[in-house]
Formats: structure tokens, sequence, C-alpha cells
């Protein structure tokens, strides 16, 4: 049930994962180890010694083929120290303080844009409208001009929803739209075989678009650099080196996709949170006080990404449960954000709870990088649809991502 990508159209199994924890907190699934329990799921995370992201990847599927996982090895998401922290501490040093600042106060002046815009109307798709934010946020990061920011869009449908039928073959951004340098990227851009698939986007050959755009754009921010983070990363030069054009190309990757796709279903997401539990969305717009804990709680009552793969290096043992070397270990965060040694009541909505220790940006030096780069970006959307919408409600069912990864929705409906 936990793997079938057709489970999460209807919901997230939480009784299932539940009943599964209190049998073991760490229990076979399929060719993995599925871990559970809250603390089990920080004891793998922290210990990249014992649980690896290089060695297999970071994804339960493995890759097909030995260049296909050197492939996803260079990215900063399945490297294992010292390499992920050199790569980590330059792109941390890159996030400059009038960086962060300018950011911050964009992004608050984007989100009360986009809902002014659709607040005359009494309706909108909710999911359509969240995901312009994250868009315009990463554009900012990387410098990309606004009109190129839909690839994005693209690449993430492509990349995250591979399981998805609309998403596998998202191509929603034309040539007349967009710069000359993503004219270029969209001109080697992958169309279904004569089947109706797509290439396998977790390899290179899979998303060539994306790397022709990333290429010809670190080539540029490196010649001309501006005020955004990557050409702060791009110019950086410490004991004698600096990041690679290929380095580039796989963080473009990464904040392209996961960067993207992690909010653009975060805040639809916290919205369906507030809408199913009208008492508390009540007692947000009475107390705005409370809305830094009510986007904590709507992290983990939606957990957008629901797990991710470690493999172990060795022989251990994790909660009298026996792993040996080369097992996939898969930390379940769906289920450790609702364990109830950690969370009282951890299926009830409480935009007040505190402490509230959930693990959606993960744990240890795999930490998202882009946590609180999220957490403004929710707070800013949520204070616009308080001060603009007041309270809304469900205008039709939502439609929701076919994903066994992403918790995600597609269609979002709402009046108000």
């Amino acid at each position: 049930m936990i793997t079938d990508p057709d489970t999460y159209t209807r919901g997230v199994p939480y009784e299932h994962l539940a009943a599964l924890r209190r049998e073991s907190p760490v229990v076979r699934v399929d060719d993995f180890w599925a871990v559970l329990r809250h603390s089990d799921v920080k004891h793998v995370l922290k210990n990249p010694r014992l649980f690896s992201s290089s060695l297999g990847g970071t994804q339960i599927r493995d890759p097909a083929t030995e260049q296909d996982l050197g492939y996803v090895r260079r990215m900063m998401l399945n490297m294992d120290p010292p390499e992920h922290a050199r790569l980590r501490g330059l792109l941390t040093k890159a996030f400059t303080p009038r960086a962060v600042g300018r950011l911050t106060e964009r992004i608050h002046g984007w989100a009360r844009e986009l809902i002014t815009s659709v607040a005359a109307d009494g309706h909108c798709d909710f999911a359509a409208v969240a995901a312009d934010l994250p868009l315009l946020t990463l554009a900012e990061v990387f410098g990309i001009p606004e009109q190129d920011r839909r690839l994005m869009y693209d690449w993430s449908n492509r990349v995250i929803g591979y399981q998805d039928a609309d998403y596998a073959v998202s191509a929603t951004v034309e040539a007349g739209e967009v710069t000359d340098l993503a004219r270029a990227a969209l001109a080697v851009r992958p169309v279904p075989g004569p089947d109706g698939a797509m290439p396998d986007p977790r390899t290179r050959a899979g998303m060539p678009d994306l790397y022709a755009y990333a290429t010809a754009l670190g080539e540029h921010k490196r010649r001309n650099p501006g005020d955004d983070v990557m050409s702060n990363l791009m110019s950086h030069v410490e004991d004698g080196g600096r990041v690679s054009i290929a380095e580039f190309e796989n963080l473009f990757w990464l904040f392209s996709v996961a960067g993207n796709e992690t909010l653009r279903n975060g805040i639809p997401g916290g919205m369906l949170a507030l809408l199913s539990h009208p008492d508390q969305y009540r007692r947000l717009l009475a107390d705005r006080s409370l809305l830094p804990d009510a986007v904590e709680e709507m992290l983990r009552w939606w957990c957008p990404v629901m797990h991710f793969r470690r493999t172990a290096t060795e022989d251990i043992v994790l909660s009298d449960v026996d792993i040996r070397a080369g097992d996939k270990v898969v930390v379940w965060f769906s289920a450790a954000n609702r364990d109830e040694s950690v969370f009282e009541d951890p299926d009830r909505f409480d935009i007040g709870r505190a402490p509230n220790d959930h693990l959606t940006f993960g744990h240890g030096p795999h930490f998202c990088l882009g946590a609180q780069l999220a957490r403004v970006q929710l707070r800013a959307m949520f204070e616009a649809v308080l001060d603009l919408l007041g309270e809304a409600e469900l205008a039709g069912d939502p439609v929701r991502l076919r994903s066994n990864f992403q918790n995600g929705l597609k269609s979002l409906p709402i009046r108000w």
C-alpha cells in the first residue's frame, strides 16, 4: 500500500503507517527497510557514516545503470561528507544577508500581488496561484529572467510527477514566450516516444533542456555576475578553487526541481489543512501572532516529501532489527511526523502546537538548505490570504498528485 502511487491519489495512508509503526518501527517493505519512528528517522539521518546518501542515491527506485548512478551521485542531495560539506558550505556563503534580505522583501510583495490578482473573482484554483510564488523566488535566486520561470514548472512536473500521466509530459512553455537562452533549451526538450513514454527524468539524457539552460546560465553568470545568490556562488573562490559549471548544473537541478516542488505542494497543502479545520482557520484569522506556529503545523500535518532513502554501509541493528550492509533504508517522514510518542494527538491539526519537532525539512547534515526561505514563503502567502481573502472554503474536490514520493495537490478549488 505505501509504495503504490495510486494509494496517494486518495490521500496519505496515515492509519496504515501508524499500524505498521506499532507493529515494528522498522518494517520490511518490498526490497527495503521502512523506518517509521521519529527517533529512528533522526538516527539514520544524522549518521551518514552508517547510512549513506551516495551509495545508492536517495530514491527508493535504483538507478537503471551504473552510469545513471554516477550521474545522481554528482548532486548535493546524493553526496556524503566531505564532498557534501564543501559544496553546502559554498552555497551557504552565497546566501549573503543582503541577498536574503532582498529576497524576503520581494517574496512578501509577490505573495500579495498573486492574491490581489484573484481577490475580486471570489474563487480560484489555489494550487495554481500558489505555484507561482516558488517560481518567482527561485528565478530571483538564480537571476533567471522572469519570463523563463515557467520552465521550472515543467521541469519539476516531469521529474517529481513522473508517475502521474499529466505531469510526466508537462510542456506548458512555448518558444515565443521566453528568452533566447530558453529557446535554445526548448529546442532539445524531449517528447513522448511512440508508446507515449518519456525518457527517465532521473538521468541526464532525460532532462536535456534543463541541462542546456543550466549550462548556458552558469557560463553567463560567470561572465556577467549580478546581485543574485547564484552569481555570488559562481564568483566565490576558496582554496584556489570555485564552483565548476558541472556543479552549478546539478545545483540548478536541485533548486529548480526540489526547491520548487516542495513549496508548490506545501502551500496548497497548508491551505487544505486550514480548510479542513475551519475552527483553526478562524482562530488564525483572529490571532495573527499564531502564524509562525501555524506554518510549522502545516509543515508537520501536510509533509510534502514523504520519504528519502539511505543505504547501510555496514551490518547494524536498528530498533532490534538486523540490517545488512548494502540494504536500502528508507526514512518515512509522513510516519515520523505523526509519531504519538512525540506528538500528542498526532492526527489533530493544531496551529498552536508547541513544541513541534517535525522532520519535514529532514535532520542532520542534509537538513534542507532552503528551510528558512520556505518558511518565509509560507508566512508571506498566508498573510496575504488572511488579509485579502479572509475565510475561504472548498469550492470542489481537491485533485491529488499520483506519486508515492511527493504529497502533492494538482488542483485546490476555493471560494471566499
